[in-house]
């Protein structure tokens, strides 16, 4: 595993609320490659809370989502060859809850490439609390050209 998350390596300037270092009410998530697949621990604060105890699911959605879209952007830059990531954006994904997820510890993401092509690619992730499944996520991530609004956000 490396020592700089992704985040911290490739967008250390980046303002996004679920993943961006430079935001400070964020959620700051920190991603990492290991082996095939990209980990990360966050841990919930009581303000992530839809429940007392359980975490929002808004909250699982954007760790998911940005973990995943992370994990799309290294494998493209690796696919490429290319010494830095394209700026990739969420063209779709979908959650399963499958779970209330505890607020009270940390939580694991994982994330897979699933499928993929030179500009684009499909992860498939998984959030964990306890040891145990709470959400999944199968998403399209996809490298965006100049003139995007997304473009060079890194």
């Amino acid at each position: 595993m490396s020592v700089k998350s992704l985040q911290d390596s490739y967008a250390p300037a980046s303002m996004c609320f679920g993943c961006g270092p430079a935001n400070a009410q964020g959620l700051r998530i920190k991603s990492f490659v290991q082996g095939d697949a990209v980990v990360a621990e966050w841990t919930p604060q009581p303000y992530h809370e839809a429940a007392p105890g359980m975490l929002n699911g808004g909250i699982i959605g954007t760790l998911l989502d940005c973990h995943c879209n992370w994990t799309a952007a290294w494998h493209l830059m690796q696919q490429a060859g290319a010494d830095h990531p394209p700026c990739t954006v969420t063209a779709g994904y979908a959650i399963t809850l499958k779970r209330p997820t505890p607020s009270q510890g940390p939580v694991q993401l994982r994330a897979k490439v699933v499928e993929s092509r030179a500009d684009r690619a499909v992860i498939e992730g998984e959030l964990l609390a306890g040891g145990k499944v709470c959400a999944t996520c199968r998403g399209t991530f996809v490298a965006v050209k100049p003139g995007h609004p997304a473009y060079h956000r890194w």
